[in-house]
């Protein structure tokens, strides 16, 4: 007998669910250790971590969103709970040192930004392709220019470099996803990714979701 449609939903978002765990519970545990034991400092192994779990974990399951999910009720209780995952750890005192950092919490930022991007896009459009757009210019986007800067600089830090690889990557992400309106998107996106000060897992997709609500109304 072949499991129902529903059923298949529920294994899906099980299995997303723990290889999200296991990319950033134990996957980029052993590639801190193994990093650190090859002397490289904790600030560039805790960075570039944090990138692989913006690329490896959410980036790959915002992709598959739209091939599983009919509406984004899902995805964004998913993003809720790994924002209570990542948050619990700092009440506790006990940060995962492998990718967290004392200083800023905005990994707990990126996770409730993923679903309530996508929650928002989908208000707008009812489209789950073009709803996830801003979860992935975010994950991918913004890992691409991490890790770009973490070769270049060996810290964390903001560089036209990254910029550009970030452009030069969502452009096209954008544009197979929503035509021009999407390439837009990601060219602004790439540019906001640059502002100082601010925390751009709130202002990449926030401004991908603007740009994309307003190109539909009047592009």
């Amino acid at each position: 007998m072949f499991l129902n449609e529903d059923l298949l939903v529920y294994i899906y978002t099980i299995i997303l669910t723990l290889w999200v765990f296991f990319v950033t519970a134990y996957l980029t545990k052993k590639i801190y250790h193994y990093m650190i034991s090859r002397r490289y400092p904790h600030n560039v192994v805790v960075y570039y971590n944090r990138k692989i779990i913006h690329i490896a974990a959410a980036g790959l399951v915002a992709f598959l969103v739209p091939f599983i999910y009919k509406d984004p009720l899902i995805p964004f209780v998913l993003g809720l709970f790994f924002g209570a995952v990542t948050y619990i750890p700092r009440r506790m005192n006990k940060l995962m040192y492998w990718f967290q950092v004392p200083e800023n919490t905005y990994e707990v930022h990126f996770t409730i930004l993923w679903g309530l991007s996508i929650y928002l896009m989908y208000l707008f459009t009812h489209n789950m392709f073009m709803s996830v757009i801003p979860a992935v210019f975010m994950s991918i986007g913004d890992g691409v220019t991490g890790i770009v800067r973490n070769l270049i600089y060996k810290k964390r830090t903001k560089s036209w470099y990254g910029n550009f690889a970030m452009m030069a990557v969502i452009s096209p992400i954008g544009y197979a996803f929503a035509g021009l309106g999407g390439l837009v998107a990601g060219v602004v996106a790439s540019l906001i990714e640059k502002l100082e000060g601010v925390d751009d897992n709130i202002t990449i997709p926030l401004a991908t979701v603007v740009v994309l609500f307003l190109w539909r109304i009047f592009g």
